[in-house]
């Protein structure tokens, strides 16, 4: 897959450094449309020490919130002018289903795209794949200028 946002890009846009940066590129981009991030999850993530040492599952929260920094990247680079270097605040998840685990070396492939727009408020649908077989789902809300 070829990157469309390398790791620089991605943090010039997103206020978040490590170690909760929880997406490593970006492969896809339809501004306005949808968008599509690679998480490489590896066992040296400081999650996995306490989640689960004899049984490393990447928790689900840092699932849901690697689809709301994509996302995130996808409303910032739609609305860069507008939003001005505001930072967008992830502020609700509804429909959320976790359907498998992620572990140590998996690489997570993270689709969000916009479902509706109104004013300041953006509402998203992201999924979260490991080689093609759903991991999460959830519709994400976000907001700017709060």
């Amino acid at each position: 897959m070829e990157t469309v946002c390398d790791i620089k890009r991605i943090l010039q846009v997103l206020p978040h450094r490590y170690p909760f940066v929880l997406v490593d590129r970006i492969v896809e981009l339809v501004p306005g449309e949808r968008i599509t991030g690679i998480k490489n999850v590896t066992y040296n993530e400081a999650f996995f020490q306490g989640h689960f040492p004899d049984d490393p599952i990447m928790p689900g929260v840092l699932i849901v919130e690697a689809m709301g920094q994509t996302g995130g990247v996808l409303a910032c680079l739609t609305h860069e002018e507008e939003l001005g270097g505001q930072p967008i605040y992830f502020t609700g998840m509804d429909r959320v289903r976790f359907r498998r685990p992620v572990r140590p070396g998996d690489q997570l492939v993270l689709e969000v795209r916009f479902l509706k727009r109104r004013k300041n408020l953006i509402k998203m649908a992201g999924s979260a794949t490991v080689d093609g077989n759903l991991c999460a789902e959830a519709e994400l809300m976000a907001v700017w200028g709060a």
